[in-house]
């Protein structure tokens, strides 16, 4: 077979109706547990400005150097489509005026992000996440919320083998002096770094922490701690956060080098890890300096969000298979061209009734449609012929016993919902 003339773009691909399932299952499950919390859904745009990325994620982080997939219009707007989702809410909230709204509003969303990356197992240039967003609230039981949420999701869909890793990167009052040693730490050590985390020490030294070479791994086994630098304030924040989480047996670990690698992060950050993989299939946690970057003043706020494609992959290695499809419990067989033109506003009454009816009226012959019914395993099928057409009556015949009934037309609802119910 020849090589099809065109091919989805690199790093990005069809989502499949087998794959659809799966993205169904994650939907319901995410929209009913943030239901639940009184979470509100929002959709924000695929293009944002430009800026929005640098002034909130970073300029010196990787998906601001290298990841951001850019462009500008031809009335000369610099855009980017998004490639998270936290930025774009914050600029919804402050744009729309949700300060004024009782505090907190909480948020979720749900839709294709992208990054220019190199595509492996796991990551895409356009790919999926949920997310939540809890802004106008600076009491850690938000941020446990927030763990507690994803983690109960995750758990829903079959991931049951799941850790929390948490850490405190402090705040404006506290970081300072930790960046200041980490700092001096690093430049010490210097020729024992990769190249980019030689960069890093002097535009983002915090990045280094998130390297994943043999090398600095080593150099960083020794560094400072953040958690060594806490004021008093982030100190109880952490602490009451565990806490919390210790009274929700939800499994934890103190995690002295995750920071997430955002500008924007603040006190907590977590991730959360499958313990059979050791993939990450969620993360998140406080920023509360976003609304004042963007220009909202001061917000405190806290949200976290979870990869669709990781999930998906981690739930078929754990074997949690969503339903692929709703099978009928009925199929609709016609004969003759009279039989075929009356099938469909039958077919309607039907759906309006709730059933789940197959159907094949692209084929005529009878035994092609009772094959196709036998291969459902339907339990009733009906058969309208010509016959039945001109008198306005139909068949219905149970797949268990093999008894055949002839009804009107205008109780086939009343009399099939009869015939299932004994089947």
């Amino acid at each position: 077979m020849s090589k099809p003339k065109f091919q989805s773009p690199t790093g990005m691909h069809d989502i499949l109706p087998q794959s659809q399932a799966y993205h169904d299952k994650i939907y319901n499950i995410v929209k009913n547990i943030v239901s639940f919390y009184d979470f509100e859904k929002i959709d924000t745009p695929i293009l944002e400005d430009f800026n929005l990325f640098v002034r909130s994620i970073g300029e010196s982080t990787d998906i601001v150097e290298k990841e951001m997939f850019t462009l500008k219009t031809k009335g000369k707007d610099h855009l980017a489509l998004r490639p998270e989702g936290t930025a774009p809410i914050m600029r919804a909230y402050i744009e729309n005026g949700f300060l004024s709204l009782p505090q907190p509003v909480r948020l979720w969303y749900f839709g294709p992000f992208f990054r220019y990356e190199k595509p492996q197992a796991g990551r895409f240039r356009q790919f999926h996440q949920f997310g939540i967003e809890i802004i106008g609230e600076s009491d850690p039981i938000v941020d446990v919320q927030s763990i507690l949420i994803m983690y109960k999701i995750l758990q829903d869909l079959g991931l049951k083998d799941v850790i929390v890793k948490i850490n405190s990167i402090g705040d404006d009052k506290c970081r300072p002096t930790y960046r200041k040693d980490l700092i001096k730490y690093l430049r010490s050590n210097k020729s024992s770094l990769c190249s980019d985390c030689e960069k890093r020490i002097k535009t983002n030294p915090l990045r280094v922490l998130d390297c994943k070479n043999e090398k600095c791994q080593q150099v960083l086994l020794e560094a400072p701690q953040s958690v060594d630098y806490l004021c008093e304030e982030c100190k109880k924040h952490l602490k009451d956060t565990l806490e919390y989480l210790d009274e929700l047996k939800i499994p934890y670990s103190l995690e002295s080098k995750l920071v997430r690698g955002l500008d924007y992060y603040t006190r907590n950050v977590f991730e959360i890890e499958s313990t059979i993989s050791g993939v990450v299939l969620a993360g998140g946690g406080r920023y509360d300096n976003l609304a004042k970057v963007l220009g909202g003043g001061e917000i405190s706020a806290c949200g976290a969000a979870a990869g669709i494609e990781r999930i998906i992959n981690e739930m078929k290695q754990v074997k949690s298979r969503p339903i692929l499809r709703e099978v009928p419990d009925t199929f609709f067989t016609q004969i003759g061209p009279l039989a075929k033109k009356r099938s469909l506003p039958i077919l309607e009454e039907l759906r309006k009734a709730g059933l789940m009816i197959g159907e094949s009226f692209g084929k005529n012959g009878l035994k092609d449609q009772l094959g196709k019914a036998s291969r459902l395993g339907v339990k009733a099928v009906i058969i309208l012929g010509q016959k039945e057409a001109i008198n306005g009556t139909i068949l219905i015949r149970s797949m268990k016993t093999s008894k055949q009934v002839e009804v009107r037309q205008e109780d086939i609802v009343k009399e099939l919902k009869k015939i299932l119910k004994e089947n």
